[in-house]
């Protein structure tokens, strides 16, 4: 092709390095061994807590009706709630460590924490 420059030999060892650099960045971030982690679903001042791979679904009270979560295949989510809009249905299932979902209206709050997760929790004051 006409107006292509060729590649030379240190362009082969940037794309090199700029690969290899890839693949360890996303081993470090996805290649480590999830820590013991559990669900904590909190609802109207009760608070159950599950281990993650656990097989559980709960009907959680809230003032508007009540929202039933599921615990399965070490995740979480919602899946159906009295709240008009059924975001919380939407947003679909979580399973990493610090992940959330909530049904504002209703007042449940689904985490999953982990090991070292003293201070991670969201204040859930504020939802």
């Amino acid at each position: 092709m006409k107006g292509m420059i060729p590649l030379k030999p240190l362009d082969f060892l940037a794309l090199g390095f700029a690969a290899a650099l890839t693949i360890l960045s996303t081993f470090l971030v996805y290649g480590r061994p999830q820590e013991a982690a559990w669900v904590r679903v909190q609802g109207e001042g009760r608070i159950w807590v599950f281990p993650l791979d656990a097989e559980e679904t709960l009907s959680i009270p809230g003032p508007i009706g009540d929202t039933v979560v599921e615990i399965r295949g070490q995740g979480s989510r919602v899946l159906s709630s009295p709240c008009a809009n059924q975001t919380c249905v939407a947003a679909g299932r979580i399973h990493r460590q610090g992940q959330w979902s909530a049904c504002l209206p209703n007042k449940v709050f689904i985490y999953i924490e982990g090991d070292g997760d003293e201070n991670t929790l969201p204040d859930s004051t504020s939802w």
